[in-house]
């Protein structure tokens, strides 16, 4: 089932339950374009209305990025004066909120250069696989640019406050070694590895309850926010939502009966 694009830049498709999005431009190590962040927000949000999509997969065209950043070729362009700089940053932003708010979960496919922009939106994705090769960074202090408070709320709260400054201060390369040891990333597989074990791992998923998979999703949300901004009643919410449903009649019966069950999400 594909999936329409407003660029070309863009691509998504759906197999078996699967949403796979590329970042499809190369010959820049998928450099994030004005174009691309709208893109990425729109193709989401039509992801998001497809009932029988259970998972999401972002990876990077070719085999140099996964997405190196942002494209500041067109910084002079696209962000020469304060409405043009408000514009691009209220794309990217609706880009990263559509991500970190989509219902479903998505894993971040990535191989070679994961940088800046790129490694926000791994950030807000819920698991992140990379080959050996990967590289990591956030280079804001290279180029004099603010780094903003949601990005970096991202970053620590998956880091920890002394890796967030760290990375953020110094605007140095992490290899895979050390982004598996504090965290930034789940897990490390060769090259020729990748597809498969991200197919593997996806598929695992969609096999799941979605019903289940939501209502975790959706807690694990809850947990990380501010007290003051919580909502346990929500979550209470989802999970009577799951023992009231048909699948968990079906994950009863397929336990007894010792066989996979087959979940519809409803």
């Amino acid at each position: 089932m594909e999936i329409h694009s407003p660029t070309p830049k863009m691509l998504a498709a759906i197999e078996n339950g699967i949403g796979w999005i590329t970042f499809n431009a190369p010959e820049r190590r998928n450099a994030m374009s004005l174009d691309m962040w709208q893109g990425l927000a729109d193709i989401l949000k039509q992801l998001a209305q497809v009932e029988e999509l259970r998972v999401v997969v972002l990876k990077g065209a070719g085999d140099k990025a996964f997405v190196s950043g942002a494209d500041i070729s067109e910084f002079e362009e696209k962000r020469a004066t304060q409405e043009d700089r408000d514009f691009y940053e209220a794309a990217f932003d609706e880009a990263q909120n559509t991500l970190a708010n989509f219902p479903k979960p998505v894993v971040a496919m990535i191989q070679g250069f994961c940088v800046g922009g790129g490694l926000a939106i791994a950030l807000n994705t819920d698991v992140r696989i990379a080959t050996e090769d990967s590289v990591f960074g956030i280079p804001a202090a290279k180029l004099g640019l603010g780094y903003g408070f949601e990005a970096i709320k991202t970053l620590e709260s998956i880091v920890g406050p002394s890796h967030a400054k760290d990375i953020l201060f110094t605007a140095r390369f992490l290899n895979t070694e050390e982004a598996l040891r504090i965290g930034l990333i789940n897990f490390v597989v060769s090259r020729e590895e990748l597809e498969s074990n991200v197919t593997e791992y996806v598929d695992r998923i969609a096999a799941n309850a979605p019903l289940t998979i939501k209502a975790v999703k959706a807690t694990v949300k809850e947990v990380v926010r501010d007290p003051g901004q919580q909502s346990p009643q929500s979550i209470a919410q989802l999970v009577n939502d799951c023992f009231l449903s048909e699948d968990y009649k079906e994950g009863r019966a397929a336990f007894l009966e010792k066989r996979k069950p087959n979940f519809k999400g409803s």
